[in-house]
């Protein structure tokens, strides 16, 4: 079974590995450092409650077998693009960081999965499902980069 947000023991899989996370942790690739790192995944899952607001991009992506392959099978290249929004807020204090975090994660789960969820940036119209999936390994592609 594939790893996705809407699953309780791999959300707590991803707490434990926030927990080893550390505000001076450097990255194994990428310009982020690690309190830029926190704040561009917890805007991510953000953009998907439609808390923050990103404007899509045209992309081939957008199809629906293309987006599945990148999404959720094909390795993630180091250091993709990503939507500006998701990389323009600065980080605050990082206990605040990782509590934000943890708060978007929570408030993602209260949310039903039926829907209506935003477009993503750049794959179009993702279902419940797909949004806790992709945030799922957007997430676990991040903390890898910083070795937790």
């Amino acid at each position: 079974m594939a790893h996705t947000l809407w699953n309780e023991e791999d959300r707590r899989g991803l707490d434990v590995r926030l927990t080893r996370l550390k505000p001076d942790a450097k990255g194994q690739w990428g310009a982020l450092d690690a309190p830029r790192m926190l704040c561009h995944i917890t805007d991510a899952i953000l953009a998907a409650t439609g808390d923050l607001k990103c404007k899509p991009k045209p992309s081939p992506l957008r199809y629906p077998i293309v987006n599945s392959l990148v999404m959720f099978y094909l390795p993630w290249p180091k250091s993709a693009p990503t939507a500006p929004e998701l990389l323009s807020r600065q980080p605050e204090a990082w206990d605040k960081e990782v509590a934000r975090f943890r708060s978007a994660v929570n408030d993602l789960t209260k949310c039903p999965r039926n829907g209506p969820w935003p477009e993503h940036v750049a794959f179009g119209k993702l279902s419940g499902t797909q949004w806790g999936r992709l945030l799922y390994r957007h997430t676990d592609y991040h903390f890898k980069q910083f070795g937790v």
